[in-house]
Order: C-alpha cells, then structure tokens, then sequence
C-alpha cells in the first residue's frame, strides 16, 4: 500500500547569523533544503527513520504528487506495512546538499553576487551533506532518530551519521555502500566528470543563463553509470544481442541494439531533471570519501560503539560497483571497534541497482532490523 499524494516541503537551514560550516573550511549562509514526510511523529518524537538517498535522487522517496502511476523513487520499500512502515515510523527524506531538486547547489542563486554559484560553489564532503540534514531533523524537533537508512551514497550518509554524530542515531541501514572507492570507482566517475567538462557547452561551468548546457556530456555521464549499476546477467536477460525493432542488423553507427537503446533513453530522460555541476560536485564527494581514515576515525568509532548505536550493513553478490568487500571492509571497522553490527549479503541478479527493487530477502532483513526497538 502506498503512501498517496505527498507535497515536496522547503526550509532554510543556514543563515548568515548561522551559517552551515563546511569541510572545506568554508560556510554557506543560506541553505534551503527540500525534503519529504510519510507517516506521524509519535508523542514522543522517538519513531523517526531518516532515507538518504543515491546520486542522483531527490527528496520524492515515496508516494506520488497527482500522477499515481509516477511514485517516489523507493516507494516499495516505504509505506503501511512495508519495511520502512509508516503505520509505526515517521519517514523523512531530504535532497542533498549540492543537489538540484529544491536544496541548495551549484544552481542556486549565491546571495553575495544574485548570480547561480556555478563553479563558486564550494566542494563538498559527505559530512557536510549529513550536516545539512542534521539540521533538518532539529528543525523537525527530533533529538534522536531510530535510524537512517540508504543505499549507495545514501549508506554512506547513514555510515556517517553514525560515526559523527552516534547520540542522535538509534542504528544506521548500509546498504550497497562503501568507506572507500577502489581505483575502478574513482576512474567510472572521472570519465564521466570528463565527458561533461568536454562539452563545449560546459563554458568552464558558466553556463547558466546561456541558454544552453552540457547535455552530451551529461547523457554520456549516464549512460555509463547505467552501465555499472546493472550485473552482466541482468543485461543478458533484459536486452541480450536484441536488436532493436529490427530482427536483423542494420549495419550502421546508429543505435542497433535494444541496449543501445535503453542507455540512450537513460541518458536523455535524465537531462529534464538533473543538472550537469551537481553531477560532478556529489560524484567528487564519493571519490574523497574515506570515514575510516579520518583523524579522529578511532575516537568516532569508540563514541558510536559506547552510544550503542547499531548498524546492519547489506551488500548484493551481483553488484560490481560496490561489491561484497565494501561491505566487509565496514563490517570489520565497526566490529573491531565494538559496535553492534549485522550483515547480510543477499542473492540478487539485478546488480548494484537492487537496493532500490523489491527484493524480498532484502526487504525481510530490513524490515527485522527496524523492528527492534
């Protein structure tokens, strides 16, 4: 069962009597933040669960705005009786920092010059997007969460939550996430930020208001990443050698194959909602990010473990991008340190992408874990 219609809500966060202190060393003194609520903040404030999301998400995680047939982007996992169950846990989902779906990005408007930042923009960490959020769930009057979950770079913020600010944090749902990219992510994520620096529409990032964008490099960027967040099965049995409305080849350099087709419908449907700098400000985030190499990486660990703040890590064994030892990797930091941890690997032939399908096995894990109080 769905959540039904739900309105997109905006807050300012950051001001410049307060503003929101960065890892760069730079603040932001105006932050608005777009986020989502499913569900009702019990009496005592105590049921709150906090969805991080990927990439390239947005604060739409569940239920639709008019058009039922269009939902939020994790709606099969949030709603009655479903894993992240709104009949029992107050739901909040917020853009990131950086993003482009209602909070404050490269897009946004810089009050000192009342132009969009562009590449002005300071770059960001993802503390200083679970920083931004922090400040989201004190505005909503929350202490302390039940817990923050995501996926990709959504485990991440939920991995950091926990680590910097543990009192605040019942338990952290990792999943399909890392604490520290290989070489290979780095290099998928270079050669996209390449192809939008590429396009001569680009203009050294100043390109607002010019009327125009790098939209090539932008599709190519992801197509792509589309590539790496399906497994190889899931390619051979969804498009395998098809051709695309075609029995026979055509022989050309046009798009032949129904895989071509599909990366190409990925790259253009996503330039109606996403916009090239936030693509490369969010992917430099993940390539800098290394929680365990921090300096105070020990203290945070024995804090976090002394909260008892839990934390229940899944991977897939057919992701590739994030595959099985990222998980390890976590799991072992927080054991060692003494931190009350599950893991799970899970049978899937969806790839990295089945974080956000119905897996059930998947579903039933996390479903367990939330349920324990």
């Amino acid at each position: 069962m769905s959540v039904g219609y739900v309105e997109t809500q905006r807050v300012v966060l950051a001001t410049p009597d307060d503003p929101l202190p960065l890892s760069s060393g730079r603040t932001l003194g105006h932050v608005e933040v777009a986020y989502e609520t499913y569900g009702e903040l019990s009496a005592a404030r105590d049921n709150a669960v906090v969805v991080c999301h990927a990439l390239t998400g947005d604060a739409h995680a569940a239920g639709h705005h008019g058009d039922e047939a269009r939902r939020g982007w994790w709606d099969n996992i949030i709603g009655p009786g479903r894993p992240l169950d709104t009949d029992r846990f107050f739901v909040v989902c917020a853009n990131l920092l950086g993003g482009c779906q209602g909070t404050t990005g490269p897009s946004s408007i810089d009050p000192e010059t009342g132009r969009p930042y562009g590449m002005d923009f300071p770059l960001l960490s993802v503390s200083d997007m679970v920083g931004a959020h922090r400040r989201l769930v004190r505005h909503l009057g929350i202490a302390r969460v039940h817990s923050v979950v995501g996926g990709s770079l959504g485990g991440m913020q939920a991995l950091s939550w926990a680590l910097e600010a543990p009192d605040e944090v019942g338990s952290a749902v990792v999943v399909a996430a890392s604490s520290r990219l290989s070489a290979q992510n780095i290099a998928f994520s270079a050669v996209a930020r390449e192809a939008i620096m590429r396009d001569p529409d680009f203009a050294g990032g100043a390109y607002y208001g010019s009327g125009r964008s790098p939209q090539t490099g932008l599709a190519v960027a992801r197509m792509m990443a589309h590539i790496t967040y399906l497994s190889e099965a899931a390619m051979s049995t969804k498009f395998g050698r098809r051709f695309q409305d075609s029995e026979t080849p055509r022989f050309g350099f046009g798009v032949d194959f129904q895989v071509e087709s599909y990366l190409k419908h990925q790259g253009e449907s996503f330039l109606s909602r996403f916009d090239a700098l936030s693509y490369l400000y969010l992917s430099r985030a993940l390539d800098y990010y290394d929680p365990f190499s921090e300096p105070d990486a020990a203290g945070q660990l024995r804090r976090t473990a002394e909260a008892g703040t839990r934390a229940l890590v899944l991977s897939f064994d057919s992701d590739w991008r994030f595959d099985t030892s990222h998980s390890v990797r976590i799991v072992r930091r927080l054991e060692h340190a003494g931190v009350p941890v599950t893991f799970r690997e899970v049978a899937s032939t969806a790839g990295h992408d089945s974080f956000l399908l119905p897996v059930p096995e998947y579903h039933a894990i996390v479903a367990a874990f939330l349920a324990v109080r």
